[in-house]
């Protein structure tokens, strides 16, 4: 059974252009889009949704291949950002603040830049986006291998799932308690969840289509951070994982760039940190 939404909020499936997202909404006012990544879904919103449902018509979507909403015909984020934008203006939200975390920073990142008029601001919450963070970031060192292995195994055609089938607690017990600075953010209720998620037949390499299209992802990427993105960016980097490396990757293709880097917190900052993360989105957004 899947996880129930916060109190006020209902889930409901939105198709298109032939796409079908699973979408979580709830609450009055100005709408914001909350898009997660990869092992998540719009679980990881859990407790950020009610803190802005007060002021504001807060909607989280599955990106396609994660959670609940159907997979993708291809990984690479401007395909991914193409439906998105085909989404935005099924509901009508043109432009809508876009808050993207770890993948879904990815999607924010192609979607602002190649589809600028569904995107009003962007936040863009501890990832390395391919094609815009340095190459160092990806690399074989004792600092960074911890925080980007899994670009590597996650790449890999068919393995990884072979080797997870049957494993997904494991894997995901390990990989929530190696990423987090709050052990106890992800909680026995939350990893049942992504279990459940995770455990369900091709779950496992609908996910990974997205680090199978990286290197198509990151030639997209650099063609369009030939021009800085018109609209204003949140950057929000964990202080115990990406910090204020993420700052120094994105600022170029930024005009418009406002940072924090929130202390105490591993990667997973929506669950980690969800107070202070919603007063910097209640702000920017």
């Amino acid at each position: 059974m899947s996880a129930h939404p916060p109190a006020g909020f209902a889930r409901r499936f939105v198709t298109a252009r032939g796409a079908r997202f699973h979408v979580v909404e709830g609450g009055a006012g100005r709408p914001v889009m909350l898009v997660g990544g990869w092992p998540q879904s719009w679980y990881c919103w859990r407790h950020v949704m009610p803190l802005l449902a007060g002021s504001r018509r807060v909607i989280a979507v599955d990106p396609p291949g994660l959670g609940e909403s159907d997979p993708p015909a291809a990984g690479d984020t401007a395909s991914i950002a193409a439906s998105f934008a085909a989404l935005i203006e099924t509901l009508a939200l043109a432009p809508v603040p876009f808050i993207g975390y770890d993948i879904g920073a990815w999607i924010g990142y192609a979607l602002a830049a190649r589809h600028p008029a569904a995107v009003e601001r962007l936040a863009l919450i501890d990832a390395a986006i391919p094609g815009i963070s340095p190459p160092e970031a990806y690399a074989l060192t004792p600092a960074q291998v911890p925080k980007t292995w899994h670009f590597y195994f996650n790449a890999v055609p068919d393995l990884p799932e072979a080797l997870i089938a049957g494993r997904e607690r494991v894997f995901l017990r390990w990989l929530f308690r190696a990423r987090s600075a709050n052990r106890a953010a992800i909680d026995a209720a939350a990893l049942d969840e992504y279990v459940r998620l995770y455990s369900r037949t091709d779950a496992w390499r609908h996910g990974l289509m997205y680090y199978r299209a990286i290197f198509d992802t990151a030639a997209q990427n650099r063609a369009t951070a030939a021009a800085k993105l018109a609209q204003p960016v949140l950057g929000v980097g964990g202080g115990a994982w990406l910090g204020e490396v993420m700052k120094r990757a994105i600022e170029p293709v930024c005009a418009d760039l406002r940072f924090e880097v929130i202390q105490s917190c591993g990667h997973f900052v929506p669950e980690e940190a969800p107070e202070r993360l919603a007063e910097l989105l209640a702000e920017f957004s």
